[in-house]
């Protein structure tokens, strides 16, 4: 409490007095006094207050527990509902040497008989030797592959080396690149088709009006040689397959093949349930978090009393109700049709737990009718997704409550400044009061000091007399 200092003049003929401190002409202990009546009458409305803004902060707590329960729920599901999770496919070769595989959904099961004849390559064709700072001579090469060409303008002073650069810097390029080896002989310049296969070879040619060693340049480069454009001959169980690429997709449908050298083994296509597996578990994990959460927000513990954030919520408990009533009835039309005929069951405290052998089997034998359990217009996932939306979405009901309650935080804050404001005058008030106390008092007992002091002189005036 601040300390008001406060100059009173006593009356009367003796002197007078200076009260330094509220309490000291009264010798009351006005600070106590004060604090005292102060606490008194703000401790109603604060408790009000207090009391209020702490069930408000803990439904918020609550309340965000219970959304981040939900969607760590609704995360599981996403992968439930995509297709891809139950139709993976596993494509190896006997002989890895061969080459690696890949697939997509759409593969099916099998085991075939490979041979690989020979791989496709890249045409490469070179030009005689040059020396490194011979021009070739001026005019125009044009470079086709297939349908697409490029003229390239060649100066009268370029060398294999300008001619090459030209080639790899030009827009309308078809697919060639240029490079310079420099051998025994000199310079020569090495055209490469960008891809394989036959489709993917190049032609030159020099434009009319060259000069003759350009023309001679452009005869070298379009004469076929020993590294000439192929493409990848192979068969599967006998039927001949020829490919541009060394990576053959659409032979056998959703694999592709890439291969890395000639020779037979086997290519065989398998099922891979580890993404299934996978997100049956991860939901089955996050249902589990969930009940967990929820048996914490809505315990209560007998021996002392202590309940739970949220027991007996509205929220809560209606959350609990609708994932409760997706997740023990049956999806209609599916040969499956429960949790528990997957392998899913529900442990005495909640939990679900997972019969990985059914499960397995399940995927297995039906795997369309798994992936339909979960991912199907009346699926579990797609159900119970559209359940949790209604709490989770933003304007659902979780986020609009939870704005409801920051709201009246902000109302509490707003009380408590307005008590707070009125107990300050509150005590400006009492502090008043007492100093002008302390001034009648200090007063009094100057007054009382002078007339005791001014009868003794009487009594004594007297008794001499006498």
């Amino acid at each position: 409490m601040a300390i008001t200092n406060v100059n009173t003049n006593t009356s009367g003929s003796t002197g007078g007095g200076i009260l330094s401190s509220a309490g000291i002409g009264s010798g009351l202990n006005v600070d106590s006094i004060v604090t005292a009546l102060v606490n008194d009458k703000k401790s109603g409305p604060q408790a009000q207050i207090t009391a209020k803004a702490t069930q408000t902060n803990a439904l918020l707590t609550g309340l965000a527990s219970l959304s981040s329960a939900l969607g760590s729920l609704q995360s599981s599901l996403s992968t439930l509902t995509q297709t891809s999770t139950f139709a993976s496919f596993n494509a190896t070769l006997g002989d890895s040497a061969i080459g690696t595989t890949s697939t997509l959904a759409s593969a099916q099961p099998g085991s075939y008989a490979l041979v690989v004849q020979n791989l496709a390559t890249a045409q490469k064709r070179a030009s005689d030797a040059y020396a490194s700072t011979t021009a070739v001579g001026d005019g125009s090469l044009t470079l086709s592959v297939g349908a697409n060409s490029a003229n390239i303008a060649i100066g009268a002073t370029d060398t294999v080396a300008d001619i090459a650069a030209k080639i790899n810097a030009a827009k309308d390029n078809p697919g060639i690149t240029a490079t310079v080896v420099n051998g025994a002989g000199g310079a020569q310049l090495l055209l490469s088709s960008s891809k394989t296969g036959v489709a993917n070879g190049f032609s030159v040619s020099a434009g009319s009006g060259s000069s003759a060693g350009l023309s001679t340049l452009a005869t070298k480069l379009n004469t076929a040689g020993a590294n000439e454009a192929t493409d990848a001959k192979l068969s599967l169980d006998g039927i001949n397959i020829t490919s541009a690429s060394n990576s053959v997709s659409g032979a056998i449908d959703g694999v592709t093949i890439n291969l890395a050298a000639a020779g037979s083994t086997t290519l065989t296509v398998s099922r891979d349930n580890s993404a299934a597996t996978k997100a049956v578990q991860g939901f089955v994990d996050a249902y589990n978090s969930y009940v967990k959460t929820v048996g914490t927000l809505s315990s209560y513990d007998k021996d002392t009393g202590q309940a739970g954030i949220l027991l007996g919520d509205t929220t809560l408990n209606s959350v609990q109700r609708q994932i409760g009533s997706v997740l023990s009835g049956k999806v209609a039309g599916n040969s499956i049709g429960s949790l528990a005929s997957l392998g899913i069951t529900r442990s005495a405290d909640g939990s679900l737990a997972v019969d990985n052998a059914k499960l397995a089997a399940t995927l297995d034998s039906n795997p369309s009718a798994v992936q339909d359990l979960f991912a199907g217009s009346n699926g579990y996932a797609k159900r119970l997704n559209t359940a949790l939306d209604g709490f989770t979405a933003s304007g659902g009901i979780i986020s609009t409550r939870q704005q409801s309650l920051t709201d009246s935080l902000s109302k509490l804050n707003t009380q408590q400044s307005q008590l707070d404001a009125r107990m300050s005058v509150y005590e400006k008030q009492l502090r008043d009061q007492y100093t002008q106390l302390d001034t009648l008092v200090s007063s009094l007992n100057n007054t009382s000091s002078y007339l005791t002091g001014a009868l003794a002189q009487l009594e004594a005036t007297y008794t001499k007399k006498s």
